[in-house]
């Protein structure tokens, strides 16, 4: 039976009820959780949704705001990786249709012209639930990027490739040591902004306040893992816990004489104790680049050689005309 869906506009009253619900979903991670979207602050216009049944009871949660570049426009989610419509087993097939269809209207009638939708990948699922691309395809919303992301699948990890465990080595050679702590956090930020800096001629998405605030919110979701040099921190990596999938959220490492590899010693330890911990999937992220959206050879493909294979991050284009 196709449940009646009732969408009406977020407030802060609905705050702790949005994130229970996202703790019981089918494919909600803590990136939807209002305790992470508040730490925007006011950098976005929020434009969040609630989803009700006909006796008035939380089924669902569209995470959204203003496009920062259209005010005509309106993304799931523009401060985050995926947004998507998060629900329970109160909507599938048909039943999610219709919800994506209240939104649409409680949109139009704002005056938006056009909904963005960036799908959740199918790895951060704790149920399969493509519903909603089906929806999206009923709706004749259009594909407008693909990108991929990098991930292990900790259960059927290829071997890992010669030059991987010839840096291994190398690490080892150099007496390059492994910690793990929210104590790293400020040296990690120096050597990350250093490296954005030189390279991309970019700053972290997250200030050090920010991230250190994400911590203390999220202790057990986030960790921050470094590698050390002659007492120097020359490597490390941001981790985000979703269910069973480990992202990292940031990879940086110092320029060095002599090379140490210490950047593969780190990730090579968050691979192992990812599996020890019981996780599924460790996913680099994806390698495409901000703008064109064009893939990144050189960064796929040093991904891809500890094992990684390909996820799709889908965005989808509604018109609400």
């Amino acid at each position: 039976m196709i449940p009646r869906v009732h969408v009406r506009h977020f407030t802060t009253d609905d705050f702790n009820e949005w994130d229970r619900l996202v703790d019981e979903s089918w494919n909600g991670t803590f990136l939807h959780k209002r305790r992470f979207l508040a730490y925007h602050g006011e950098r976005f216009t929020d434009v969040s949704l609630i989803i009700e049944d006909d006796k008035g009871q939380l089924i669902g949660v569209f995470p959204a705001a203003i496009d920062p570049a259209g005010p005509n426009r309106v993304v799931s989610h523009p401060g985050s990786t995926y947004g998507g419509l998060v629900h329970n087993n109160s909507l599938v097939g048909s039943g999610l249709l219709e919800a994506l269809r209240a939104i649409v209207e409680t949109y139009r009638e704002l005056g938006i012209h056009t909904l963005g939708y960036k799908a959740i990948p199918y790895i951060y699922h704790s149920v399969p639930t493509a519903d909603d691309l089906y929806a999206l395809f009923c709706l004749k919303a259009k594909a407008y990027r693909c990108s991929l992301s990098s991930t292990v699948d900790l259960d059927n990890r290829p071997p890992l490739s010669k030059r991987r465990k010839q840096a291994l080595d190398k690490a080892a050679k150099h007496g390059v040591h492994v910690e793990c702590g929210e104590n790293f956090l400020e040296r990690y930020w120096s050597v990350l902004e250093e490296n954005l800096a030189t390279k991309h001629d970019a700053k972290p998405i997250h200030s050090l306040a920010e991230m250190r605030h994400l911590c203390s919110i999220f202790p057990r979701n986030i960790k921050c893992v470094v590698g050390i040099h002659d007492g120097e921190l020359v490597a490390g990596v941001i981790l985000f816990q979703h269910g069973k999938v480990v992202h990292t959220q940031y990879i940086a490492s110092k320029q060095q004489s002599p090379d140490t590899s210490a950047l593969e010693m780190v990730i090579e330890h968050s691979l192992n104790q990812s599996k020890a911990g019981g996780m599924r999937y460790f996913d680099f992220g994806t390698s495409n680049e901000p703008d064109s959206g064009l893939l990144n050879d050189g960064l796929h493909w040093f991904k891809s050689k500890f094992g990684a294979g390909s996820v799709q991050h889908d965005y989808f284009e509604l018109s609400l005309h």
